[in-house]
């Protein structure tokens, strides 16, 4: 069977039929998973393709399903806010889950919005990370025209709508809590773009924290960034410039962590010995960073799988009894950049 395709022939649909010993029609309805297909019949066509090297043509199958096999993944904002690494993580994410044969297409929603591209010819599906209330009316727009949508990262306050979100104010607080346990009362924040919820709510978090334990702070160690290095790193520079240094700086993403860090460094500072550092997402290159970087771990990965797989449920038509709305906890992932101040005093 190997030797079939010596020539380097175009294997199609009707080259399967002929060695199945069956019709076009069938091949076609097995290799889609119909359920008209007799289990064994539908076994012998699948081993037949694979043995041959048979590759769909989507462009042809596109046209028989009146499908796009598109997947459009949307942003609130490419440009500011949304990291390189929180980006490419989504995508690495979404491929790795993804049936074989999608492609993906990656833009903003400001974009989307100017141009008018996205239409329920032009996608299969579409995955929205949505990171603030200003989203509101392309989703509204996205369930009007009917196209199958799934809401990431950001809790939305409507409940027709497929939504898995992340619990960043518990991440906010347990970073906190953390570094309070390892006797830290001194505390500087660096806190994500103003406009997005995840933001807030990581701030909430932490003043959550600060307040259950009667810490005082110092409001000119709250620092506005903007989640990319180099707003850490100038607000870092800020922070020890002041005659206030603190024990332990809390960043609210990985990004801005190794901007502090490194205008630490570069000042003269020894990390942890000198400041103690936490950030938000623990990014691939976190645990690679010197010292490693404790982090909140946000689950960008289960609410990835999560969402595609309810868009893929949505794309094949499967009737759901309820739409599912979930926020998942992150969790703090300990390594070398917090000192035990209590241990060490």
């Amino acid at each position: 069977m190997k030797d079939i395709n010596k020539g380097g022939s175009v294997v199609t649909i009707r080259t399967i039929a002929k060695l199945a010993n069956v019709s076009h029609t069938t091949v076609s309805r097995a290799l889609n998973g119909s359920s008209l297909v007799k289990p064994q019949t539908r076994e012998k066509i699948v081993k037949i393709a694979q043995e041959i090297g048979y590759v769909p043509n989507i462009n042809a199958k596109s046209l028989v399903t009146n499908r796009s096999y598109m997947i459009g993944i949307f942003f609130t904002d490419l440009n500011t806010g949304t990291s390189a690494s929180f980006l490419t993580d989504v995508i690495e994410q979404t491929q790795k889950i993804l049936p074989t044969g999608y492609s993906l297409s990656i833009n903003s929603i400001d974009n989307a919005m100017a141009d008018h591209s996205v239409s329920v010819s032009n996608f299969d599906g579409i995955i929205l990370l949505s990171q603030s209330a200003s989203d509101d009316q392309f989703i509204e727009y996205l369930h009007k025209i009917g196209i199958p949508l799934v809401i990431l990262n950001r809790v939305i306050k409507r409940k027709d709508i497929n939504n898995y979100a992340i619990g960043d104010e518990l991440g906010g607080k347990i970073a906190t809590e953390y570094a309070i346990r390892m006797g830290h009362r001194k505390f500087a924040l660096i806190k994500g773009l103003s406009t997005f919820e995840s933001a807030k709510l990581r701030t909430k978090g932490f003043m959550s924290a600060i307040r259950a334990n009667n810490i005082k702070l110092d409001p000119t160690l709250i620092k506005q960034g903007d989640y990319r290095p180099k707003s850490g790193n100038v607000l870092m520079r800020q922070i020890l410039s002041s005659s206030n240094i603190p024990t332990c700086v809390i960043c609210e993403n990985d990004d801005m962590a190794v901007g502090a860090i490194n205008a630490c460094i570069e000042l003269g500072y020894k990390i942890p010995e000198d400041i103690s550092f936490i950030g938000f997402d623990d990014m691939s290159y976190s645990k690679y960073l010197v010292p490693a970087l404790t982090t909140v771990r946000k689950p960008t990965s289960i609410i990835v799988l999560l969402g595609i797989s309810q868009l893929m449920k949505i794309m094949a038509g499967d009737q759901q009894e309820a739409i599912e709305q979930k926020i998942i906890n992150p969790e703090i992932i300990v390594r070398n950049s917090v000192l035990n101040i209590k241990r060490d005093s």
